[in-house]
């Protein structure tokens, strides 16, 4: 049995989301499928985030299991062959022990969410960045973001149907800058709780329009209550960058 690891990017809007669904076509079901066709063998790919419909991918990380050795680089060149024309590329694999596994043994994962400030539609980044007619202060923005820095109840910040055991988090980093018209939000962690960045984000929007104070966010977080959080940012706008191991 050999164990392979395959580091991943995707555009996220044609599909329901990581995970294999029923209601349509997943990443992982895509990525299985192109497996199949290249061995011949079912496997089951587990990945470092089951990342949600819409949300796109530059490193994401999945690993699975083959009954025979292959060369690592003919594992990744035959499945963007057999991926082709889904919106999927494995940038690279290689041969794993067989005890790494791609969610429990990551160390740190690193999210980045794109706001794009101007009035004209987006043409070519449509569905890959949060579009929004007016400026935001992204200073303000930032100084309000190192509030929710370090090791915190999130309950806050948690989608109601999130399944973790725990809404205490260790966020690392939460970074806004500006480059032109966007902003770039640029979030760390070992993990982070489902809309946990979405959901930040989206109350540091409240701040960048002159609504919400760093005080505000301080307090909302400190409330521990779902009710007290800002709009959830939109899918679209939220890249998984990479993993650490």
């Amino acid at each position: 049995m050999a164990r392979y690891c395959v580091r991943i990017e995707y555009d996220g809007g044609p599909f329901c989301g990581w995970q294999r669904q029923n209601n349509g076509p997943s990443v992982q079901g895509a990525i299985e499928a192109a497996i199949f066709r290249f061995s011949g063998e079912q496997v089951t790919l587990s990945a470092a985030g089951r990342t949600d419909a819409g949300v796109h991918a530059l490193g994401q990380v999945a690993h699975f299991d083959l009954s025979r050795e292959f060369a690592a680089s003919k594992v990744r060149d035959a499945l963007n062959h057999f991926l082709r024309p889904a919106p999927v590329a494995i940038l690279d694999a290689s041969q794993v022990a067989e005890n790494f596994h791609a969610r429990f043994s990551a160390k740190a994962r690193h999210y980045r969410y794109r706001i794009v400030c101007r009035r004209a539609p987006l043409a070519l980044e449509r569905g890959r960045a949060w579009q929004l007619a007016r400026r935001l202060d992204g200073a303000a923005m930032h100084d309000a973001a190192q509030t929710l820095i370090g090791t915190h109840d999130f309950t806050t910040f948690r989608a109601a149907e999130c399944q973790a055991k725990s809404p205490v988090r260790t966020l690392d980093r939460l970074v806004v800058t500006a480059q032109g018209d966007e902003l770039l939000i640029a979030a760390s962690a070992r993990s982070f709780l489902h809309h946990q960045v979405r959901s930040m984000v989206g109350t540091l929007k409240l701040v960048g329009e002159g609504k919400w104070t760093a005080r505000d966010v301080a307090a909302a977080l400190a409330a521990a209550s779902r009710e007290r959080c800002g709009p959830v940012a939109p899918a679209d706008g939220l890249y998984l960058v990479a993993v650490d191991y």
